[in-house]
């Protein structure tokens, strides 16, 4: 099954979703590092469409200016604006497999995409 990570290197839950990741010998697996190489804001609204959230669900609130630019209670086409001009905004780490889309907070959410 193939699987792709928008993953921090920096984050601890990124990193613990990505061993889980490497620990299933079965998947192939893509690692993106979304500060690196932000996904497109059509594949950000397909991300979170596919995850059943609205794209303020998935705004990273701590460490950015998220609330300060009132990005929470903003509409979906603004925060994905917002994202794609700051990739920082975007909640790590995202999975995506033929099973689905999950935002793994807490990190053992990406067992119901497996």
């Amino acid at each position: 099954m193939k699987a792709t990570i928008w993953h921090n290197p920096n984050c601890g839950t990124s990193r613990k979703v990505l061993a889980r990741l490497q620990e299933s010998g079965d998947l192939d697996l893509t690692v993106v590092e979304y500060l690196k190489q932000p996904p497109s804001r059509d594949k950000l609204a397909q991300l979170y469409r596919d995850a059943g959230m609205a794209p303020g669900e998935g705004i990273r609130r701590r460490g950015t200016d998220a609330d300060e630019r009132g990005l929470p209670a903003a509409d979906d086409d603004t925060v994905l604006d917002a994202m794609v001009e700051e990739p920082a905004l975007i909640e790590r780490p995202l999975v995506e497999t033929e099973n689905g889309v999950r935002l793994c907070r807490p990190a053992e959410r990406v067992e119901e995409i497996l």
